[in-house]
């Protein structure tokens, strides 16, 4: 397998979140949760300051458009009310003040702006690439896209063949569920695909508006870390067959891991007020479990050459900092250090899910890497599921 990858576009969400903007938003909202006493020290763990956001932090806490009667509606608390014994005049004052209670907003009003913003970035994204690539939108073949927190029907791959626009014959692959592993596995899918046709020429565009998973009224431990995890991003790169003046990178192999039985570690979870991503405390350690199957990949694939073979960059999305230490405590001894340094850099201004991994390739590339040099890309994600590169800089 060799598959070609240009530098990848990378547009940030363009509305800075400040980690002290969250901590009063929610110290105010939840004063007597059992964590208020230790949310300083939550946020400051995560390491992350700020991050770029599709939609401003008040658009997540806004109230909906409705009162408090909009589940029931107003007829039928009437109703109700009149047949308790209230008086008119009472029914009346009870259906003025429920309606002043302001309501969480509606799945509706949380996702559709944010589907707008995922559209209107991956457009931006995709045509970075095109350009940092020197091809039309007539040049390509196939595209794959991921998404999967704004879900939608069509997707994203509809909305860019229409927007770019595309020829009317590209294959188009969306890819809604990938998450975190979007970046890795979508490289994975294109190697696949140029190295059945060399003249094939593939563009991978991932948007994803994590901030849609900011709860307000949602009171749990893991919801308070969620809120101060995520960041927004597109991303977008073109993959093919043969190499390019524009080419940065060779892919050599993938790699593929599932572990059964871990499907509830990380989900998401569709409910009245929006989406929620849901953690549990197991999931590092599930994580950890396949950065060590991907180590023994690597090295039976090198077990020729066990001394004297390492990657020069590591560019990793495990999902948080825990992981990427196990990852630095786990690598064999001989591996110089210092491989990790891009994601963490990557990480101190949020989780960008399935587009971290063509973030923190950005950043190594804008570094400058000599031609040669090896590289491992990597990447867990809900299920639990791993995907993983390796090749070489050009």
């Amino acid at each position: 397998m060799a598959a070609y990858l240009c530098p990848p576009a990378v547009i940030h969400g363009e509305h800075t979140v400040e980690t002290s903007d969250i901590v009063t938003e929610v110290r105010e909202r939840h004063p007597h949760a059992a964590w208020a006493p230790r949310i300083d020290g939550i946020a400051a763990s995560t390491g992350i300051e700020t991050r770029g956001w599709m939609l401003p932090l008040e658009a997540a806490v806004a109230p909906g458009n409705g009162g408090g009667l909009r589940a029931v509606g107003i007829g039928s608390a009437q109703e109700a009310l009149a047949r308790d014994g209230f008086t008119q005049q009472d029914v009346d004052r009870v259906i003025t003040a429920l309606e002043a209670i302001p309501a969480p907003q509606t799945v509706q009003e949380r996702t559709a702006p944010a589907w707008e913003a995922v559209q209107s970035y991956g457009e931006r994204a995709a045509r970075g690439a095109l350009q940092i690539a020197g091809l039309d939108a007539a040049d390509i073949d196939c595209v794959i896209t991921s998404h999967s927190t704004t879900p939608a029907l069509p997707g994203l791959d509809v909305a860019l063949a229409n927007k770019l626009p595309l020829r009317k014959d590209v294959l188009l692959l969306p890819a809604t569920q990938w998450a975190c592993i979007a970046g890795t596995r979508s490289l994975a899918l294109a190697a696949d695909l140029v190295a059945a046709d060399p003249d094939r020429v593939v563009l991978v565009v991932i948007a994803e508006a994590l901030s849609t998973t900011y709860q307000p009224a949602d009171d749990t431990l893991e919801s308070l870390i969620v809120r101060l995890l995520f960041a927004d991003t597109a991303v977008a790169a073109v993959v093919t067959g043969r190499p390019r003046r524009e080419s940065v990178l060779r892919l050599d192999a993938t790699w593929h891991h599932t572990l059964p039985g871990t499907q509830d570690l990380h989900r998401l979870e569709t409910r009245t007020d929006g989406t929620h991503f849901v953690m549990d405390r197991r999931g590092p350690r599930a994580v950890q479990e396949t950065v060590a199957a991907m180590w023994e990949w690597l090295r039976v694939r090198y077990q020729d050459d066990p001394d004297s073979w390492h990657p020069d960059v590591l560019l990793a999305h495990p999902g948080g900092t825990r992981v990427l230490e196990y990852m630095e405590k786990t690598m064999p001894d001989a591996w110089p250090s210092g491989l990790l340094d891009y994601s963490r850099d990557s990480y101190t201004s949020g989780n960008r899910g399935g587009a971290a991994v063509f973030d923190i390739l950005r950043r190594a590339h804008d570094a400058g890497q000599k031609p040669g040099s090896r590289a491992v890309l990597y990447a867990a994600a809900p299920g639990l599921t791993a995907t993983a590169l390796e090749g070489k800089w050009l």
